[in-house]
């Protein structure tokens, strides 16, 4: 049964404890912790196996996992390599039950209640482990405690407005699987430079007929789109990797480091070395 974790709008969450986790080998698996808090999971490689509550939880990259304090402990049960980032936070108090069904999300108030499925693909990936990893950085850099507590705020809401900007529930099934088609051709080829005629050629589209639809179901030109998505992806490279610069611009496709700044510079108004060195700090472990 799908569940749903239930937080209250509105407010402030108050930050706990943060991090990033890097398994040594494939042989790792999840030690036995409780959890006093609420705990979100953001997958960057691999695979995690989690037992809580008395349910299995399988989160592969680019997911996330979110879970309510309980007097149950999370175990893995299953060896995989695995990253992700984590984040512990308290929520204000509420009436709301922690965990929800389907059915009791129409008995909520929509304007008071954030609404968040437990388990679920995250729509744009690298905004949130940005931002995750700018909550690092303030962390290490000792920031006073409405600081961490605000940006912790900002990265559940930010997983909140992802799950329901990228929901195109309402929009006729062929409609939709056009636009998700081209969503999964950008994400599986960022290292091309891709142009919209590319797409068009890919699904035997008009470009024109395709460029009105991403746009009327994103709100976004396309080819502005896939530039955001390089930009995003480059962000995420820079604060989670270590990779050099040029390295980075030709995994996104540019013709060299030079035209990636230029086009970095003029999407974020810095450069990419400014982007890395302002949030360089980060909190890594290893078990």
């Amino acid at each position: 049964m799908s569940q749903y974790i239930a937080l209250p709008q509105n407010q402030i969450f108050k930050y706990v404890y943060t991090g990033k986790f890097k398994a040594l080998s494939d042989k790792w698996k999840h030690e036995r912790f409780p959890l006093n808090e609420f705990e979100l999971i953001t997958l960057t490689e691999g695979e995690l196996y989690i037992t809580y509550q008395d349910q299995n939880f399988h989160i592969k990259k680019n997911e996330y996992l979110l879970l309510p304090p309980s007097s149950s402990f999370r175990l893995g049960y299953k060896e995989a390599y695995s990253e992700f980032y984590w984040l512990h936070f308290i929520s204000p108090a509420t009436d709301l039950p922690y965990t929800i069904t389907k059915t009791m999300i129409n008995t909520l108030d929509c304007d008071s209640t954030l609404v968040i499925p437990q388990t679920g693909i995250i729509p744009r990936p690298e905004k949130l482990i940005v931002l995750m990893k700018q909550l690092q950085d303030l962390v290490k850099n000792h920031y006073p405690q409405i600081s961490v507590n605000t940006m912790t705020t900002c990265i559940i809401t930010e997983l909140y407005g992802q799950l329901q900007t990228f929901s195109t529930n309402a929009v006729p099934i062929n409609q939709k699987q056009i636009y998700n088609d081209m969503l999964d051709y950008i994400e599986k080829n960022l290292s091309r430079n891709i142009k919209v005629q590319d797409i068009a050629d890919a699904f035997k589209y008009n470009p024109k007929y395709l460029s009105h639809l991403f746009y009327k179901l994103c709100g976004t030109p396309l080819k502005q789109f896939i530039l955001k998505r390089k930009i995003e992806t480059a962000n995420f490279m820079l604060s989670d990797k270590d990779m050099p610069i040029k390295e980075i611009a030709f995994n996104l496709g540019f013709s060299d480091v030079h035209n990636f700044t230029r086009a970095y510079k003029k999407q974020t108004g810095i450069s990419p070395s400014e982007y890395r060195n302002a949030f360089s700090k980060r909190l890594l472990f290893h078990k």
